[in-house]
C-alpha cells in the first residue's frame, strides 16, 4: 500500500453539510413554507440542545484524531484506527455530529426546507463519504477494522 493511499474524499466533508444548509435557506426564500410548528421557542430549544450535542460530538471526535496524531484531511493516509474515545462507541462521531448541527440549524431558525433536503445530504455522506472511508479502512487495516466494524454500530 502507497504512503498515498488515502479515502480520496476531495470535498472536505464539512461543505456539504453547510451547502446543504445555504441551500435549505435558498429554497426557503424562493418556496416559503410557513407551518408553524418550528417556529416556537421550543423548537428552538431544541435545536440549541441538538447544536450543543453536535458540538461535542465533533470536539470528541477531533480530540481523539490528535491524542492519536490523525489527520482529519480524508485525502491523507490514517496513521491509525480510531477506536477510543468516542470512536468505541460509533464510527462516525463527527458526522453524527455535523448532523446534529445541520438539524439544529434548521430547528432554531425554523427552516422545514433543511427537513426535506436532509435525506438527500444523508445519501451522499454515506455513498460518496461513508463507504470510500470503510473501503479505504479495510484496505489499510484488515482484520482489525473487520473486527471493529462487528462491535461498534456505524452510526449511532
Amino acid at each position: 500500500m502507497s504512503q498515498t493511499d488515502s479515502p480520496k474524499i476531495y470535498i472536505p466533508v464539512p461543505l456539504f453539510y453547510i451547502a446543504f444548509f445555504y441551500f435549505s435557506v435558498l429554497a426557503q426564500y424562493l418556496f416559503p413554507i410557513s407551518y408553524n410548528l418550528l417556529r416556537g421557542d421550543a423548537a428552538e430549544a431544541v435545536g440549541w440542545i441538538f447544536m450543543g450535542a453536535g458540538i461535542m460530538h465533533v470536539c470528541a471526535a477531533w480530540v481523539q484524531f490528535i491524542k492519536t496524531n490523525n489527520s482529519v484531511t480524508t485525502i491523507k493516509p490514517a496513521n491509525n484506527l480510531q477506536t477510543g474515545g468516542v470512536y468505541a462507541f460509533s464510527r462516525n462521531p463527527m458526522y453524527i455530529g455535523f448532523f446534529f448541527i445541520y438539524a439544529s440549524s434548521g430547528l432554531i431558525w425554523g427552516n422545514w426546507w433543511t427537513f426535506i433536503l436532509m435525506p438527500f445530504l444523508v445519501l451522499i455522506i454515506d455513498f460518496y463519504v461513508v463507504r470510500r472511508e470503510e473501503k479505504y479502512l479495510r484496505r489499510k487495516f484488515g482484520q482489525v477494522y473487520k473486527e471493529y466494524k462487528k462491535s461498534v454500530r456505524r452510526w449511532l
